[in-house]
């Protein structure tokens, strides 16, 4: 194969120039891009191409006075554990649970030992009493009491139980009384387990435990490491999974307030399960790195959000055009939700002081948009590579 001539190819660098040039101009819009420009996603909003109904809102100080508006108005919203709520006792008892019981009798006892004492007309005043220190309720449910056999006092409360051996001993002893008390407790008790500093069981008392007293019994939730180092548990990453009956609900716990419905009456046999699930956003397109960021603290602005990744990248990002995806409930359309596109223009001074004041939700997106300057530099680039091959080969036939 001979080499070829330095003027051939010197005349068919011209032609070959124009016709690189022309296809690359043609396929600008599949040069590579890390994400639209802010012109592409306000297009996006047409209505043939925006099938999922979304609609673009500038940050501004009335859409802050809306957010503020609209939190409260979720705070206020239906309870979500108050579904579950249910009436019942927390002082009844079950199998595995030890009493103390205590009979009492005037006169002629059956229990008190030592024999009896009688005055001339046969009735002693003197009243004699027997303490049972430890009666464990069989896994029947009932328990055994010399001279009375079995009872049934599973589902019965302390008081329910003294009044059915008192009616039992009737006829056997004289004026009886019965003193009964829970000594352990297992039948009334919850489960708190997950992610706390101290998961196990916690015994239900008359004072009528509720969700949040059980969670704080067992410590709060566990101290974890995040993006500033360890850190205590807080509600706002912890979701509570609360089990009764065999039906659960989620939800987080920082929604749960004490005292109101969802603050439920604690019940025997219910389950609690704190989970850590870390709010986080996530940030897209024109910055120092594309990443997922936990929050790490109970509230985060937009402003400390795009701080935290580095902001927009001065080489390639629009400044002006920084969006937040978000969804918001909403009952009345398909689906349960509504999403929304809000923009923050970074190009102006009092977009800053609007950013600090834009509470973060979780599962927001961030997308900064690339710059549609880019897009010129880039198609530079890709000439310089197709044309760098032939401008050595230029170079080297010269030499020769």
């Amino acid at each position: 194969m001979f080499p070829m001539p330095s003027t051939r190819l010197s005349r068919l660098h011209p032609s070959l120039a124009v016709s690189v040039v022309a296809l690359a101009l043609g396929g600008c819009a599949t040069l590579p891009s890390s994400g639209p420009t802010a012109r592409q996603v306000v297009h996006s909003t047409a209505a043939k191409e925006n099938t999922m109904g979304f609609r673009i809102v500038d940050i501004e100080p009335n859409v802050l006075t809306e957010l503020t508006r609209y939190g409260s108005a979720v705070d206020a919203a239906t309870p979500v554990l108050a579904g579950l709520a249910a009436e019942g006792e927390n002082d009844t008892v079950g199998p595995g649970d030890v009493l103390q019981i205590g009979i009492y009798e005037v006169g002629a006892s059956l229990f008190a030992g030592g024999g009896t004492r009688a005055t001339q007309d046969g009735f002693d005043p003197s009243a004699r009493g027997e303490n049972f220190a430890a009666i464990t309720v069989d896994r029947d449910g009932t328990i055994k009491l010399p001279y009375l056999g079995r009872l049934p006092v599973a589902g019965r409360t302390p008081s329910e139980i003294q009044s059915l051996i008192e009616s039992s001993l009737r006829g056997k002893s004289q004026a009886p009384q019965a003193v009964v008390s829970i000594k352990e407790n297992v039948a009334n008790t919850v489960y708190v387990t997950g992610d706390v500093n101290k998961p196990g069981r916690l015994e239900l008392t008359l004072g009528r435990e509720r969700l949040l007293d059980a969670i704080a019994s067992a410590g709060g939730p566990a101290a974890r490491a995040g993006n500033t180092g360890t850190t205590a548990g807080t509600s706002d990453d912890s979701v509570v999974r609360f089990t009764r009956k065999g039906q659960s609900v989620e939800q987080r716990l920082s929604e749960i307030r004490s005292g109101t419905p969802d603050d439920l009456l604690l019940l025997s046999g219910d389950r609690i399960e704190v989970i850590r699930r870390p709010r986080s956003f996530t940030v897209f397109g024109a910055t120092n790195r594309v990443s997922q960021v936990s929050f790490d603290t109970p509230g985060l602005t937009l402003a400390e959000a795009v701080a935290r990744v580095g902001g927009p990248n001065d080489d390639k990002a629009d400044a002006s055009a920084v969006f937040l995806f978000r969804y918001y409930p909403d009952s009345k359309v398909a689906g349960g939700e509504v999403p929304v596109i809000y923009r923050l223009n970074m190009m102006r001074p009092t977009s800053y002081f609007l950013a600090q004041r834009f509470p973060m939700r979780d599962k927001d997106v961030i997308y900064i948009a690339n710059a549609a300057a880019n897009q010129p530099s880039k198609l530079i680039n890709v000439i310089n590579q197709l044309f760098s091959p032939f401008l050595t080969a230029r170079v080297l036939t010269q030499n020769n």
